[in-house]
């Protein structure tokens, strides 16, 4: 390893908004004492030196970052050159760990500002110039609003819902609430005067709490929409490309992975999505705007196992760092998989046995 990681805090896959071409690339993120790091993969491992580094002293950092409305997993570091960097997560739980070992990296000579970041504040009371109504006026506004989604819930299909964490992201990015415990009671608040309405069994089954910040639930499973839109629809065939019932069963994991191509037999950085009931693994490319899988199979009937990394197993082609495990669904396709250590493979197999 190279002198200049000594002292790693965090490292892993991140998608990153090119800066000349305004394109999105998956690099391999560090963070150090006072600087991110970001490496090329090339063939499946890393390149030895880092492709660029982001100086974090000065640096200010959003979160949530809603400024690309098809990326809703960003965090946004400006420099103190004024340089914008726009990172990408697989998961919400992802980005708010990134943000929060960022920003501790950005304050950690100021020990100050770091007993303020984790003090959270227990009361919260609603700007007086700021209505309920004018909040939900800005949640309808056609470009900076809200943005609606057809999403399943129990085999179900609603149209124009979003979910529990993309409204506490947007109360937050647009200064409503300093705080995700103040959007949350905040978005209780909606809900409770009946601007809002939880739909699907999760945000539902919620509503039974009396704690405000237990009945809405700031989660990316848990869908909610406006009062007035509640009308459950069916989709016709030609809108889903793969079949619903795939992309109804419930998250068990997500995370980047590399996978090997099946005829080029190059390797990829893929966003993968395990789910159960039904139990599919679904992989999607993390650069493309449109949030569809570009491949995936049933997981049942498959086999799963990790592959030795002394010397590369048969059928695994290029330059791999290691960590390699295989499925072999039960038409004999093989895929071919790298985690970046051997505790995330071990999780991995260990998440995907029990639903084969």
């Amino acid at each position: 390893m190279m002198q200049e990681e000594t002292g790693v805090l965090k490292e892993g896959f991140l998608v990153k908004r090119g800066h000349v071409v305004r394109n999105w690339k998956v690099r391999w993120f560090v963070l150090l004492q006072d600087k991110l790091l970001y490496y090329k993969i090339e063939g499946g491992k890393k390149e030895p030196s880092p492709k660029g580094r982001i100086l974090l002293d000065g640096c200010t950092i959003t979160c949530p970052c809603l400024e690309y409305e098809n990326r809703p997993l960003l965090i946004k570091l400006k420099t103190k050159t004024n340089t914008d960097y726009f990172l990408e997560c697989c998961s919400r739980e992802e980005r708010d760990s990134w943000a929060l070992d960022i920003t501790g990296a950005i304050h950690a000579g100021h020990p100050v500002q770091v007993q303020e970041l984790h003090r959270m504040k227990n009361s919260f009371k609603l700007l007086d110039n700021i209505s309920l109504h004018d909040i939900v006026e800005r949640m309808y506004d056609s470009n900076t609003g809200i943005k609606l989604t057809r999403n399943l819930d129990q085999g179900n299909r609603y149209k124009e819902t979003f979910t529990g964490s993309a409204l506490v992201d947007w109360l937050i990015s647009n200064s409503f609430a300093v705080s995700r415990f103040e959007a949350v009671t905040l978005a209780s608040m909606l809900m409770d005067e009946n601007f809002i309405r939880p739909v699907g069994t999760r945000s539902t089954e919620a509503m039974r709490f009396s704690d405000p910040s237990e009945k809405f639930l700031d989660d990316s499973t848990a869908l909610y929409m406006f009062a007035e839109n509640s009308k459950k629809s069916t989709s016709s065939k030609e809108e889903v490309q793969f079949n619903i019932s795939e992309l109804s069963g419930t998250i068990v994991k997500q995370g980047f992975l590399v996978k090997q191509g099946h005829k080029r037999k190059n390797w990829k950085v893929r966003r993968f999505v395990l789910r159960a009931d039904p139990a599919f693994l679904h992989y999607y490319d993390p650069t493309k705007e449109e949030n569809k899988p570009v491949g995936g199979f049933s997981l049942r009937g498959c086999l799963v196992s990790a592959l030795e990394d002394n010397g590369v197993p048969a059928g695994v082609k290029g330059n791999v760092q290691g960590n390699l495990f295989k499925i072999i669904t039960k038409n004999d396709i093989h895929y071919y998989i790298q985690a970046s250590s051997k505790a995330e493979r071990v999780q991995w197999i260990e998440a995907i046995k029990p639903l084969t």
